[in-house]
């Protein structure tokens, strides 16, 4: 049921995006008076569809094809995935492509991405106006660190300060700033000592492929103790801080889970902190290896918009994620950070999505996919927008237009290099599911 579940999530996402992204090409050949004589929601390969129709005096047919790797425009008079380019050898008509100005061309290829990342400032707006924006403070929080972690350096109960001067704000994007933003100095608070630790920039690649390297060390202090708990009319009380089990130090809640697993179904000795004295006392366990209390919750910060106000933040965020996922990419295009193992298919992207449904976290995605596919779209490949830009940019500087066999090469060449990226995306999620 969850793999159905995550399935269809990003079939919809997937299709919405996709049918937004042509939909930008659409709009703006349309408002130039472009005939646009396809638009398909994935490819109907061998001129095979699952469905399809035209309009009464309609130029365009309107379809799903049966391979679902994405969509398109059909634009008359433009070399694209279909590689017909049977009508282009004919005199240009007016209704094409190659008839109009080189500014109205850049527009519509890049009609695509600028969709993407309108629809992106759309549903930003909505989340800030419906939920507000949340995160969890790096104000008073410690990490709990992984093996990675430890190897460079730091240690659990480390409060990290800034990254190359910078403070810290948001304690869940401390893995990710390090690793984009290129931070070789990390400023941090240590048994009351302010430390400097240099990061050597060569384990880029080890971080980007060791998700969790910083947890946050989560203090075992009692918050309440419901009636329902095996521990409810015990010693415990609220503002309890339990630091040992079984003999054993416990400062955080990651370092009694296991303890306490080991003694499921019983009693743990535990060595508890109340105000000024610490105390000796047998704590209940269930079956399921938990003493029923609620902790004290880490530190989140949230901030409620208004519509008014949703609308800047909505797209300021939107523009933060775009530089954002460009450091990103720069990354995979660095051989020596290894980042591009790290490079996804549908695999990687089903895993983002919530094994159950939940707006909040569906249009969070589906804002972050919209970026991803403009993005991706701008690079200067092929076959992708970006490709396509960079010709007609060449040709408004240098009054030359490339011919059609340059394009058609072109746009062979580009083809491989996506299928390249596909391939290389499958592999490492494959490879990833087998280890």
């Amino acid at each position: 049921m969850v793999v159905l579940i995550k399935t269809l999530q990003v079939i919809l996402a997937l299709s919405v995006l996709i049918l937004f992204h042509e939909l930008g090409h659409f709009t703006f050949a349309k408002l130039f008076k472009i005939r646009v004589e396809k638009f398909y929601l994935f490819f109907d390969v061998g001129g095979k569809a699952l469905f399809r129709f035209k309009p009464k005096n309609s130029d365009t047919e309107y379809g799903i094809g049966w391979l679902p790797l994405g969509g398109y425009c059909k634009i008359s008079g433009m070399v694209d995935e279909s590689m017909d380019t049977e009508a282009l050898k004919s005199e240009p008509q007016p209704w094409e492509m190659r008839s109009k100005p080189a500014w109205q061309r850049l527009l519509v290829m890049l009609g695509g991405v600028l969709f993407n990342f309108i629809f992106a400032i759309l549903i930003y707006i909505g989340i800030l106006a419906g939920w507000g924006r949340s995160y969890l403070s790096n104000e008073g929080s410690d990490i709990y660190v992984n093996e990675l972690a430890y190897d460079m350096g730091f240690r659990t109960g480390d409060h990290i300060i800034a990254l190359d001067g910078e403070p810290v704000e948001n304690f869940g994007m401390l893995q990710v700033d390090m690793v984009r933003n290129d931070v070789s100095k990390v400023q941090l608070l240590r048994d009351g000592d302010t430390l400097n630790l240099y990061l050597d920039r060569s384990r880029v690649g080890d971080m980007l492929n060791s998700p969790g390297m910083f947890d946050i060390a989560l203090p075992f202090i009692v918050d309440s103790i419901p009636p329902a708990s095996v521990n409810y009319g015990g010693g415990l009380r609220p503002g309890d801080r339990i630091i040992g089990l079984d003999a054993i130090d416990a400062p955080y809640l990651q370092d009694a889970r296991p303890i306490l697993a080991e003694h499921s179904g019983g009693t743990v000795s535990a060595l508890v902190v109340r105000d000024a004295d610490t105390l000796q006392m047998d704590v209940a366990v269930d079956t399921l290896g938990r003493v029923g209390v609620i902790t004290k919750a880490p530190a989140f910060k949230v901030r409620d918009y208004s519509v008014l106000e949703a609308i800047p933040a909505g797209v300021a965020y939107t523009f933060e994620s775009i530089a954002g996922y460009v450091k990103d990419l720069k990354l995979v295009f660095t051989p020596s950070t290894e980042a591009y193992k790290s490079v996804g298919s549908f695999i990687a992207i089903g895993q983002v999505f919530p094994s159950h449904w939940n707006w909040f976290s569906f249009l969070n995605i589906l804002a972050m996919l919209s970026i991803m596919l403009g993005v991706m779209n701008l690079i200067p490949i092929p076959a992708l927008d970006g490709g396509h830009a960079v010709f007609i940019l060449y040709e408004m500087i240098t009054r030359r237009k490339p011919g059609v066999k340059f394009l058609t090469v072109m746009q062979i060449i580009g083809m491989i290099l996506i299928f390249g990226l596909m391939i290389l995306a499958f592999g490492n999620d494959i490879l990833r599911l087998l280890n």
